[in-house]
């Protein structure tokens, strides 16, 4: 009986250690990257409007500024925007002297009011934003684009750059007489970024944006180089990238196998 422990005791520690075995470092490996890009219709556009005035009189300078923001709410309203899409960002007083220094006896005042609207069509945000500067709005701090099925798109972007990374690897081996084995190694090089290409771009007093924002609308290239007259106007592109590891094998010696 003790002698059927031992055995089975050195049976289990040998399959204990078999299992903890580094992979084999002299397997030749092939590693390749693949990029994918998924395009998503935005159903969510946040636009930063600000409306800025300067008088030598306080009260003036607030009765300018309050008389823009009528016209702006009466625009919104007659276009269709509902009240719980406009919201206030940001208020401001600023006394102006002729020498900062010494801050003595203003010799005018600057008004601000920033407020910020939501909409859901993608083809109202031009026509807006020209009613908005129409009725005396003089600054367009940003307009960004989102979609709220933003996960799904990403994940969609990224089984495909994972599709793209195993057809490469398959033609590259192929073309030196090799097959792919399985992935030793996945990481993932780009995610979750995308770009909305129009001539529309923010100026002014713009808020600063955190990393986790979908997209800031740009007219320029994106970081991987696509022009905007090629891509799909009124989409967000979506970016994945992967990086991936496969085991190399001989295709020749796989063959001559029973």
């Amino acid at each position: 009986m003790k002698s059927l422990l031992t055995s089975l005791f050195v049976v289990f520690t040998a399959s204990t250690l078999a299992a903890q075995q580094p992979p084999n470092l002299d397997q030749p490996k092939i590693t390749v990257t693949g990029e994918a890009l998924v395009y998503a219709k935005p159903d969510k556009i946040i636009l930063n409007f600000g409306i800025e005035t300067r008088d030598t009189q306080l009260l003036t300078a607030k009765r300018k500024t309050a008389d823009i923001w009528k016209k702006a709410a009466a625009a919104l309203k007659e276009s269709g925007v509902p009240d719980k899409d406009v919201q206030t960002d940001y208020l401001s007083i600023e006394p102006r002297y002729k020498n900062y220094n010494e801050m003595e006896g203003p010799i005018g005042y600057v008004t601000r009011n920033m407020f910020v609207v939501t909409l859901a069509d993608p083809a109202k945000v031009e026509v807006l934003i020209s009613q908005m500067l129409e009725v005396g709005v003089n600054h367009v701090n940003g307009v960004e684009f989102q979609t709220t099925q933003f996960k799904q798109h990403r994940e969609s972007a990224r089984e495909l750059a994972l599709k793209a990374a195993r057809e490469k690897a398959d033609k590259m081996a192929a073309a030196l007489g090799c097959a792919i084995g399985k992935p030793v190694a996945i990481n993932e090089t780009y995610g979750g970024g995308s770009w909305y290409f129009s001539s529309w771009s923010g100026f002014g007093y713009g808020r600063s944006s955190g990393g986790m924002s979908q997209n800031v609308i740009q007219d320029q290239r994106g970081s991987g180089g696509e022009n905007p007259e090629s891509m799909a106007l009124g989409k967000i592109s979506i970016r994945a990238g992967v990086s991936v590891t496969f085991e190399l094998k001989d295709s020749r010696s796989d063959s001559k196998k029973p």
